[in-house]
């Protein structure tokens, strides 16, 4: 296991970390535009509520998973504990709620733009590549869960 955890801590700060750091700030070098308190607030809010799921989903994947989130190290168990019992794809949507919530927090446009960006590339990508891989990787098994629990909008009872 300890071979699966290396492997998403490094994959942890490759992707997200660019996605959901680096590129935001490259965007906006953290300088704040003009937004209302409450904006602030509930930016600050999404990010900090954020970032421990995110922690939490990719531990599922080496704890549950035997495995990483990177595609060059997939798990060899399906992923439908914790947070994946409400939605699909958790980590997407924790890491659209992170730059929304800098956007929020920033009062920075360029933000909402890029989130949309990353939006569309990852339904995208869901759609074109991981849901083709888990199903041959994991067919009816995956079916089921694909059935059951939605990929974008959490489940309010888990599955």
């Amino acid at each position: 296991m300890r071979r699966p955890a290396v492997g998403s801590a490094l994959f942890f700060l490759v992707a997200p970390g660019v996605v959901a750091g680096l590129v935001p700030w490259l965007l906006t070098h953290w300088e704040s535009g003009s937004a209302p308190a409450s904006l602030r607030v509930l930016g600050a809010s999404l990010i900090a509520l954020g970032l421990p799921v995110l922690v939490h989903a990719f531990v599922r994947f080496v704890t549950e998973g035997r495995g990483t989130p990177a595609p060059v190290a997939p798990t060899s168990r399906l992923v439908v504990g914790g947070l994946y019992r409400r939605v699909r794809n958790p980590m997407y949507v924790v890491v659209g709620a992170v730059i929304a919530g800098q956007a929020l927090l920033l009062g920075r446009p360029v933000l909402g733009v890029y989130l949309a960006a990353f939006c569309a590339v990852v339904a995208a990508f869901v759609h074109g590549y991981e849901e083709p891989v888990l199903r041959a990787r994991f067919g009816e098994e995956y079916e089921e869960y694909r059935r059951s629990v939605p990929a974008w909008r959490p489940r309010l009872r888990p599955w």
